[in-house]
């Protein structure tokens, strides 16, 4: 079994300002390290914002692009597991994607979004892989948003039966602009289908999500509003992140990687 400490950087991110969005994700990089952080969850699409046409002009490739080489950077000189969200380009294609960087600086799983909400897909393309790592912490899955409530959840399922001991996922959690969390607090969609995966395979799900107002698509002048969790193997939430369009922080949680069982005799 071991221990660790998980951060979560509820950060905001401006669709279209990829240098200082970078420069916000690397301090709060350094930190989690220095908080003693073994991994550090950051939001999704935290580079170029989520939905903003800045990508087409701005994404980079992973890992030689020039956002993925400065979070491995930052990986690498804080001696931290870094999990983020960027858009990647890859030929004439956008992916929704997501990277675990080693405190080496290297990139061990690499996750393109598959369950892209309809309004985006006319800027990403569909994902094409789905995996897990093997690290001295324990197995580690990556998914992203949206993915967590694919139809019958297969994504995170699939990652279960993989072994995943924690799956992470940068996500963009946002509401309409009129929304009234007393009324209607935010969170179901994700206690339901996080809390049940993880109870049923004994695993531990974490969602990071940004704040700040989205500016572009059909979703512009949604906020979103953080609120990110963590969920333990029981089904329970082990970490709420604060809601609001300004509730920046930085969250920490501590884990226990218990074994897996083995979910089938194959």
């Amino acid at each position: 079994m071991t221990r660790l400490k998980l951060a979560l950087a509820q950060m905001p991110v401006i669709g279209g300002q990829r240098d200082e969005n970078l420069r916000c994700a690397v301090q709060h990089i350094a930190d989690a390290a220095q908080a003693g952080a073994a991994i550090i969850l950051l939001p999704e699409a935290l580079d170029c914002g989520w939905c903003h046409s800045s990508a087409i002009n701005d994404a980079g490739s992973i890992p030689h692009g020039a956002a993925c080489l400065r979070l491995r950077e930052a990986a690498q000189s804080q001696r931290i597991y870094v999990c983020a969200g960027l858009i990647e380009r890859s030929g004439d294609r956008l992916f929704n994607s997501a990277v675990l960087i080693s405190p080496e600086g290297e990139v061990l799983l690499h996750h393109r979004k598959i369950n892209e909400l309809a309004m985006a897909h006319h800027l990403y393309a569909c994902g094409d892989r789905l995996a897990v790592a093997h690290t001295p912490l324990g197995t580690l899955g990556l998914m992203i948003c949206a993915d967590g409530f694919a139809p019958g959840q297969a994504v995170s399922r699939s990652l279960g039966l993989m072994g995943a001991q924690i799956i992470l996922s940068p996500c963009a959690w946002a509401v309409p602009p009129d929304h009234d969390n007393a009324q209607e607090p935010y969170g179901r969609l994700w206690l339901d289908n996080y809390g049940a995966v993880a109870k049923e395979f004994g695993l531990w799900i974490a969602g990071a999500s940004n704040v700040g107002v989205i500016t572009e698509g059909e979703w512009s002048g949604h906020p979103c509003i953080g609120c990110s969790l963590v969920m333990n193997p029981a089904g329970e939430a082990a970490l709420r992140g604060p809601y609001g369009v300004g509730a920046s922080a930085l969250l920490f949680v501590d884990v226990e990687m218990n074994p897996r069982p083995r979910m089938s005799t194959c």
